[in-house]
C-alpha cells in the first residue's frame, strides 16, 4: 500500500482489529481507544517494508488465530509477517 500516512495506519489497524473481534484493551479517559503502539511513526514520504506494533490484548487468544482474524481485515497490500507475544 503506497501514500498512508501514519495516523492512517494507526485508524486501520484499530479497525481492522474491531471487525476482527480481537479482545483489545481500551484506554482510559475523554475519548477511549484500542492500546495499539507502533514502534516509531514513519516519516512523510518514507517507504517501508516493515512496521512493528504492540497490540494490548485482554484474555488469552493463540498467535496463529489473532494473524488469520486480523489479516482477514486488512486491504491488499498489508501482510502480517510475524507476531511474537510479549509479557
Amino acid at each position: 500500500m503506497k501514500f498512508i500516512s501514519h495516523l492512517d495506519l494507526v485508524r486501520l489497524f484499530q479497525r481492522a482489529a474491531r471487525r476482527a473481534e480481537i479482545p483489545l484493551i481500551i484506554s482510559q479517559g475523554f475519548s477511549p481507544r484500542p492500546k495499539i503502539s507502533f514502534k516509531r511513526a514513519l516519516k512523510l514520504g518514507a517507504e517501508s517494508e516493515s512496521e512493528e506494533a504492540v497490540f494490548h490484548i485482554k484474555g488469552l487468544i493463540s498467535k496463529e488465530d489473532f494473524g488469520n482474524r486480523l489479516q482477514a481485515q486488512l486491504p491488499e497490500g498489508i501482510v502480517i509477517k510475524n507476531i511474537e507475544e510479549i509479557n
